[in-house]
């Protein structure tokens, strides 16, 4: 469909909410779902069907049809991207399908980087890691593993900041950060900075892994051949950076070090 008609057709939409025109909608950008699906399917266990985080991500994609505003300077597809991945998201947590003992593993491990990063003012080593979790570092890389194995490996479904009493993904404050209300815009650019302040603090190949998967939008195996290791220690190397940042964002402990 050319630009002009998809334009056209947004208007009329919003002009009439005829069902049939949100129906040629949907089909136009039908492909933004299957490009989501695909990219949260790379991070999650096998018997996760792809056909399912399809159909979640259509609720999504719908709903961002319906509440999308072409007069605001935002382009669909980042909102509904956005959208997109939050529904699938919403649907994989209320099936509840991570084991509790990974997801307090990785609870200890984002806590004890936190308080190895307050105590030592920098990035602890995986040596210190380990060594502060009781681990070796085998043992510490499997924990890694496991985790990434059962997680989204996705930064909005671990990030999430407290705004009067809910918990909102901060994939909404980064990528839908036009509203209209003037005071929760501030606090998005507060938390966006934080987020870039946090990111700049990373050990290199982390920070590195970060860009490329978040920004450039690569695979963890296209990652892999760029770093020079395998896919797994890519995987390993991506969660505990997402640990790492979700501990300095948790508080002022893991933040005193830029004060």
């Amino acid at each position: 469909m050319a630009v002009e008609d998809t334009q056209d057709l947004w208007l009329e939409y919003r002009r009439t909410s005829d069902p049939g025109l949100r129906d040629r909608l949907i089909l136009t950008y039908a492909p933004l779902v299957k490009y989501v699906a695909g990219r949260l399917a790379s991070g999650l266990p096998a018997h996760v069907d792809d056909d399912d985080l399809v159909s979640y991500g259509l609720l999504g994609l719908i709903g961002a049809i319906e509440r999308y505003d072409p007069e605001r300077d935002v382009k669909f597809e980042t909102y509904a991207i956005t959208r997109i991945k939050g529904s699938i998201i919403d649907e994989l947590r209320a099936l509840d399908w991570v084991p509790r003992s990974v997801r307090s593993r990785a609870r200890d491990i984002e806590r004890t980087i936190g308080e190895l990063e307050s105590r030592l003012g920098r990035a602890p080593s995986d040596e210190e890691l380990a060594g502060k979790l009781g681990l070796s570092q085998d043992e510490l890389n499997e924990s890694l593993s496991d985790i990434s194995r059962t997680s989204i490996a996705a930064l909005d479904e671990l990030w999430t900041v407290s705004a009067g009493g809910d918990q909102v993904a901060l994939i909404d404050t980064i990528e839908d950060s036009h509203g209209p209300d003037p005071l929760s815009f501030l606090a998005q650019s507060e938390q966006r900075e934080a987020i870039g302040e946090a990111i700049a603090g990373l050990p290199e190949r982390e920070k590195l892994v970060i860009t490329l998967y978040y920004y450039e939008e690569l695979t963890l195996r296209e990652i892999g051949e760029v770093l020079g290791v395998t896919e797994s220690r890519v995987s390993q190397l991506h969660t505990k950076a997402v640990l790492r940042l979700k501990a300095r964002l948790a508080g002022p402990p893991a933040r005193a070090q830029h004060e």
